[in-house]
């Protein structure tokens, strides 16, 4: 995500009305509007063009910097860290090659799950995919997860929970380099002054105590849920017999409505970053790790980049972030892995947020109690 110089300046009213009604509305409507659900990507795409237009119009947006804004939300979905390939190509790229190549690539995930048995299959996957996100990018393991999924001859209820249980695991270990996600990237940049000089190894020395146990956990309970009221044997001829599940339109298809999905954060990011700056960096830092939880559907680097600096200190820096990456696995925007996962396996919100929201909670609390303990708070 390319920073915008904003003149944020004093709250103004009428914008901070408008972006909290778009915020009530990104997090209500796709719950409860089946037409909204159907059509996510162009429906975010729109709030993401009236917030940015509201703070154009009242003067925060300066005109001089609405080309850089539309450039960097057109190839937001097209790079990482600079590099000309994003989640968009990933999941082109990803598609394509399952689509052509799929018969190998099932015989080995079904010789896998033949030895290792539903649940140490799982076990194993969430936690490598989990750990080593944070190097290989979160985007691809999230790719690698999805088609997995698509695979396994699972029930589809069982699909959706253990898709995204999983994908807190991923975006949690995605935090632990600069490779992993924009987050980290972020993060790392607004630290690498003085007092932390923070280098490549910042964040897996600040947060590693905390991120790492919480994916072997995350991956632990997804395993279990995993096995849990599934019964049946899965041998390795069903995946002999099994076929893609995809046309190549789709395939597509999905591609394009990733790169819709990520460009509409872009926006939407910065549209609400003057209500970050005017209310949110302002909040003490107990209350901050909660109403963090808004980054379950604001992009967590456009947070991030508000709320983290050097003037915090290392238990505040730690609580922010593990705030953040929690958050973000509630709800289908809030994370990469999320809106990799629902697309490939056609999640929708309501499915998403039943069981994201109250395992989010859940692990924030248990967080939050032991951040507390460390005296974070």
């Amino acid at each position: 995500m390319e920073l915008i110089a904003l003149n944020i300046g004093q709250p103004v009213i009428s914008v901070v009305a408008t972006l909290f009604a778009i915020l009530v509305a990104v997090l209500v409507l796709p719950l409860v509007s089946r037409k909204v659900e159907e059509n996510l990507e162009p429906f975010f795409l729109v709030m993401g063009i009236i917030a940015v237009t509201a703070i154009y119009l009242a003067g925060i947006l300066p005109g001089s910097e609405v080309p850089k804004l539309t450039k960097s939300a057109l190839l937001a979905p097209l790079m990482i860290h600079g590099i000309p390939i994003g989640i968009a190509e990933v999941v082109l790229i990803a598609g394509l090659a399952f689509y052509y190549y799929y018969r190998p690539i099932y015989r080995g995930i079904g010789k896998l799950l033949t030895r290792l048995g539903l649940r140490g299959f799982i076990f194993i996957i969430v936690l490598i995919l989990g750990l080593t996100s944070s190097i290989i990018s979160v985007i691809v393991a999230a790719v690698i997860y999805s088609e997995i999924m698509a695979a396994l001859p699972l029930p589809r209820s069982k699909k959706v929970e253990i898709t995204v249980l999983a994908a807190f695991a991923l975006g949690m270990g995605a935090a632990l380099t600069p490779l992993g996600e924009p987050l980290a990237t972020i993060a790392v940049h607004k630290l690498a002054g003085p007092p932390y000089h923070a280098g490549f190894d910042f964040l897996l020395k600040t947060l590693g105590d905390l991120i790492i146990p919480g994916v072997v956990v995350v991956s632990l309970y997804t395993a279990i849920r995993a096995g849990k009221g599934f019964s049946e044997k899965i041998s390795t001829d069903l995946f002999d017999k099994l076929e893609y599940g995809e046309t190549l339109r789709s395939v597509v298809m999905r591609a394009v409505r990733v790169y819709i999905f990520v460009a509409a954060l872009e926006l939407l990011g910065t549209g609400f970053t003057p209500l970050v700056e005017w209310y949110f960096s302002k909040i003490p830092a107990y209350i901050l790790y909660w109403v963090n939880m808004i980054s379950a559907v604001v992009d967590n680097a456009t947070l991030t980049a508000a709320e983290i600096g050097p003037y915090l200190t290392i238990d505040q820096i730690r609580a922010a972030l593990i705030g953040l990456l929690i958050s973000g696995g509630m709800l289908i925007p809030g994370n990469i892995p999320n809106i990799v996962a629902a697309a490939r396996l056609r999640i929708t919100s309501k499915e998403w947020a039943r069981i994201g929201v109250p395992f989010g909670l859940a692990l924030l609390m248990v967080y939050f109690i032991a951040l507390a303990i460390m005296g974070a708070f």
